[in-house]
């Protein structure tokens, strides 16, 4: 399974970001290890962050997203791609640990 974290750090000692969107980096899993770290293109400018932020990760064959809160249009967005999403807050290493037990 490939899941990608949102985080405003760039490694999986951080928090989870709460700006699905917005956040600084998305962190990428696979097997319980860290792949790729991804500097958010779409973290500052105009609208339409959850919308690119979504299609990016599902064009990266991301099958789950995980942060604090989404947006509605991030998560028709998600949904349209068949892309799962998972609200949940604290640090990225028990995300992880929900996320695979």
């Amino acid at each position: 399974m490939k899941i990608a974290i949102a985080s405003e750090e760039k490694d999986e000692k951080g928090q989870i970001s709460d700006r699905a969107g917005r956040a600084s980096n998305y962190l990428i899993f696979e097997d319980k290890k860290l792949v790729e770290t991804i500097k958010n293109p779409f973290s500052v400018g105009s609208g339409g962050a959850g919308f690119s932020v979504a299609k990016m990760l599902a064009d990266m064959n991301v099958d789950v997203v995980v942060a604090v809160k989404f947006g509605d249009k991030m998560i028709g967005a998600l949904d349209e791609r068949d892309v799962k999403y998972k609200e949940l807050s604290g640090s990225i290493q028990e995300a992880l640990v929900n996320l695979l037990s």
